[in-house]
């Protein structure tokens, strides 16, 4: 696989019937690596090694209802309080990040009303905070780490 803009990490690999799987820390299973499962592993292991998220607070591929339809976002980071932080939206190296995948974002977040929100192919990341009250958002050259006091 494709070397990204990420810290290096150490990945469970295994191979089965001619394909690669990642073990995903976070489902608890291998899963099949193609590019996109590369990019949103690296985007797990950032969150746990880099920015200190609980694990336990960390979720990858959930569906999520938006006027009537099915969507799966990618990564969401949530507050102790079960609140969401943060949402991800992970693309495959080889897809250029365009106004199609801030848009689609943004529109998880209508439902998941996030703080911080994320967009990466592995190779460019381009973070932003929301402000509700104000009705825009910020970007930021970084997500903050995880710290319990920032939620009390």
């Amino acid at each position: 696989m494709q070397k990204l803009n990420f810290p290096v990490f150490n990945f469970r690999f295994k191979n089965s019937e001619n394909k690669v799987a990642i073990f995903d820390e976070i489902r608890k299973k291998f899963v099949l690596l193609t590019p996109e499962e590369w990019v949103r592993q690296h985007v797990v292991h950032y969150l746990i090694s880099v920015k200190k998220h609980p694990k336990t607070l960390i979720n990858v591929e959930k569906k999520v209802l938006q006027n009537g339809i099915s969507k799966r976002y990618d990564v969401v980071a949530f507050r102790p309080d079960g609140s969401i932080y943060l949402v991800i939206e992970c693309k495959a190296p080889e897809v250029k990040l365009s106004q199609k995948a801030f848009d689609q974002l943004a529109q998880y977040n209508f439902i998941l009303n996030a703080t911080y929100l994320m967009v990466t192919n592995g190779l460019n990341h381009y973070f932003c905070e929301i402000n509700v009250e104000q009705s825009n958002y910020n970007f930021l050259t970084d997500i903050p780490e995880f710290n319990l006091n920032q939620f009390e």
